[in-house]
């Protein structure tokens, strides 16, 4: 059985807005890679699975502060380690390794510190919202972000455990209930 996964919260910092209702989700160990053919396909399809394909991508985390203000994004470890700081320059470093799975509500900060080699990173997005990019770094897309933020549509599942009782997905569950695990 999956463990219950790590929840953290993290505040507006004045660059990074975060998310003020939703917290991260750390999934250690969300798939075995060592009992995989193919941990990367593994995962995607985990995400498939769950109602997560969208916009799917394989490639790394990106080495700035950075967030997404009109989309969740569900970050899997398919190979390698990071060390990545999440909820921006003032947050908390995180070590990840492969079979991690971690589920960043709208517009939490995060950055890759340092990695292996042969880090590969799948990325994917719930149907609902829009992809978008913003820098830790840049005033403007802080200002604009806190005004689309809390307009993001709750997903209707979780990427790694999809719809259950457990994630209080169905009948219209409030943002506070599906991510209280």
């Amino acid at each position: 059985m999956l463990a219950k996964p790590l929840t953290c919260l993290f505040k507006d910092d004045g660059k990074v807005p975060n998310n003020p209702a939703l917290p991260v989700l750390l999934y250690k160990n969300a798939v075995d890679p060592d009992k995989s053919i193919s941990p990367a396909a593994e995962i995607e399809d985990l995400f498939k699975a769950n109602g997560w394909g969208h916009g799917q991508w394989r490639n790394g985390i990106y080495p700035f502060v950075h967030y997404h203000s009109m989309i969740h994004e569900a970050l899997g470890i398919a190979q390698g380690r990071a060390k990545v700081q999440l909820g921006g320059p003032h947050g908390e470093v995180f070590d990840l390794a492969a079979g991690d799975v971690v589920v960043l509500p709208a517009g939490t900060g995060h950055q890759r510190f340092s990695a292996s080699d042969d880090l590969l990173v799948i990325g994917a997005y719930p149907p609902e919202g829009t992809y978008n990019l913003c820098r830790g770094d840049n005033p403007a897309d802080r200002d604009k972000a806190l005004n689309t933020i809390a307009k993001v549509p709750v997903p209707t599942s979780d990427p790694v455990i999809g719809k259950t009782d457990r994630c209080h997905c169905s009948g219209g569950a409030s943002a506070k209930q599906y991510f209280a695990r």
